[in-house]
């Protein structure tokens, strides 16, 4: 990637990070920390480790895209662990959520195995990560019945959450089996706002297009057990990653239980994914753990606590990632 685009991602990121920063109540910041102990290095440090699930995801689907096989050297599991995490940092700075760490992904990426495979393979992975989040949100609808009290608003609010994320685990399939590319494209070029933009680049890049759909499905028509893998790796991911809201809630309710941190994590996601709009999703992640505690019977104070020890754990994964951007010595 030239200087100028990776200097143009990180101080873009900074400039976002540092007004989230400004944003906060460093008295309160500072007691949460003191409050939280060692348990926040347990969280800071566990999502090293569940960067490793997305990375390892990812590295599968490039070594399965078809492709120069010889490229695969060129793309080392380190090196892309460091793009993954700037790939989130850049997500969670910027309006739109995938505005930011996609270009970046496939700009890092193309000199090293091309453009065509590069974006593919970020689409794939994109892809990957959001299926998994409909499955995790369905799996949990079913967890919710098996170890909560289900009333009549909890089971139709349940019941419209399995409906919808059963009609986007068809629509992802569907994009898996024919590719999603020209679709997408289709899509908007149906759009007053982005119509004629839409039609011009499908005209400029049919080819393009075109083999990148291919290559899409060829992930899950030909290599179907890679496919299952990577949306394995994801899904594994979710779930470990409720281990941070348990290590919060151990620090204020001993009797907390693994179960209901992956019911607060998959309600609390939800609501977060359906503002990704909104940078770092301010606001609707806070409302999200407080409505979350409250129907498992956890108090208000245990949701302001665990949102803001998470808002925290974001904030310093972003510098991190911010970090790694600037890390790269000899840029392409």
């Amino acid at each position: 990637m030239k200087k100028r685009y990776q200097n143009g991602f990180f101080f873009i990121g900074l400039g976002i990070l540092v007004l989230m920063v400004t944003q906060l109540d460093f008295a309160e910041v500072k007691e949460g920390v003191c409050r939280a102990g060692y348990w926040f290095l347990a969280v800071i440090a566990l999502w090293a480790f569940l960067y490793l699930f997305n990375t390892a995801a990812w590295w599968i689907i490039i070594r399965t895209t078809p492709g120069q096989q010889a490229d695969e050297q060129g793309v080392p599991f380190a090196w892309l662990y460091k793009i993954t995490v700037s790939g989130f940092a850049l997500n969670y700075a910027t309006p739109g959520g995938l505005m930011g760490g996609e270009p970046y992904k496939i700009m890092s990426l193309s000199p090293k195995i091309g453009t065509a495979r590069a974006t593919s393979s970020v689409i794939l992975h994109t892809m990957t990560h959001i299926f998994s989040h409909f499955w995790f949100w369905l799996l949990s609808c079913l967890l919710f019945v098996l170890t909560e009290p289900v009333n009549v608003f909890t089971g139709a609010l349940l019941l419209g959450v399995t409906a919808f994320c059963l009609t986007a685990i068809w629509f992802f399939l569907k994009g898996y089996k024919k590719g999603i590319a020209h679709s997408i494209l289709r899509i908007l070029s149906h759009l007053p706002f982005a119509k004629k933009k839409a039609v011009a680049f499908i005209e400029r890049h049919k080819d393009q297009l075109t083999t990148i759909d291919q290559q899409i499905a060829a992930l899950h028509n030909q290599n179907p057990r890679t496919f299952v893998i990577a949306v394995g790796l994801e899904l594994l991911c979710r779930v470990v990653s409720a281990l941070e809201i348990f290590f919060i809630l151990l620090v204020i309710t001993p009797e907390a239980s693994y179960v209901q941190s992956i019911l607060i994590l998959a309600f609390t996601s939800l609501v977060a994914n359906m503002l990704f709009f909104i940078p770092f999703q301010l606001g609707g992640r806070e409302g999200g753990f407080l409505m979350s505690a409250n129907g498992l019977q956890l108090s208000a104070s245990a949701g302001i606590f665990v949102a803001l020890i998470v808002r925290l754990r974001e904030l310093i994964w972003t510098g991190i990632g911010l970090l790694f951007i600037k890390m790269e010595k000899k840029p392409q």
